[in-house]
């Protein structure tokens, strides 16, 4: 199976970002984030991991502030300061509403949530979904990454095409999940004994802040003494 998928990462030389079709980045559905500096990231977090991540040549950090409409996924090659991008799938726990926005986190078993953190890449299998890596949870809010079985592979429900059809990928229970296509290139080239991070890295962009309607500047709740109104809606 590993030779397989040399094979197939040695095709798959290409620029990982020139498979995925441009309108993912221009997607309507996806709001403009602040661009996140990956390469820092990746590198502030292999200094925190020390000796516990064996190979740095490359790293994966999944960027979970934005949605599954937009390539999250970015495979930092720390040599070259090379980043390609890719479409990941998130926890249908953690998107109860498939809305394609990742709302929590959990390491709880049975949660079919995402969790954030800190993973060391381990062996390849062949599983029910076919070519997989095991993950190894290495921060208090992953540590359940084995007794839940949280994996990266490949599906049907995470190939790219789907955002065109959509506007956003299928959820998983947890795993991280790619394209099928793609899923060859992400097993090879990030591989075993190395670093896959992630967290919500984009913050939403700022929502504005509408003025008053004119006339309703002095306009006080009844029964509402300071005139303030309530946070929420009954």
């Amino acid at each position: 199976m590993l030779a397989g998928l040399a094979s197939a990462g040695v095709l798959a030389a290409a620029d990982a970002r020139a498979q995925v079709p441009g309108w993912i980045s221009q997607h309507p559905q996806a709001p403009t984030a602040a661009p996140v500096d990956y390469l820092a990231v990746a590198r502030a977090q292999l200094g925190r991991e020390g000796n516990r991540i064996a190979v740095t040549d490359r790293v994966g950090i999944v960027d979970f502030g934005l949605p599954s409409s937009r390539p999250r996924f970015a495979l930092v090659d720390m040599i070259a300061g090379r980043i390609d991008l890719y479409p990941v799938t998130h926890g249908r726990g953690s998107d109860p509403q498939h809305d394609g926005w990742l709302k929590s986190f959990s390491n709880t078993p049975g949660s079919l949530a995402t969790s954030r953190g800190a993973y060391r890449t381990s062996d390849y299998y062949w599983g029910a979904n076919g070519s997989s890596m095991r993950l190894v949870g290495l921060d208090p809010d992953n540590s359940n990454a084995d007794m839940r079985a949280i994996v990266v592979h490949g599906a049907w429900y995470a190939n790219p095409s789907l955002i065109a059809t959509q506007g956003k990928l299928g959820r998983s229970e947890g795993c991280f999940v790619f394209g099928e296509e793609l899923l060859p290139q992400i097993l090879y080239k990030l591989g075993p004994g190395r670093l896959l991070f992630a967290d919500r890295l984009s913050a939403p962009p700022p929502q504005p802040v509408l003025p008053p309607l004119p006339g309703t500047e002095n306009i006080v709740r009844t029964g509402t003494a300071s005139g303030a109104l309530p946070g929420t809606a009954d």
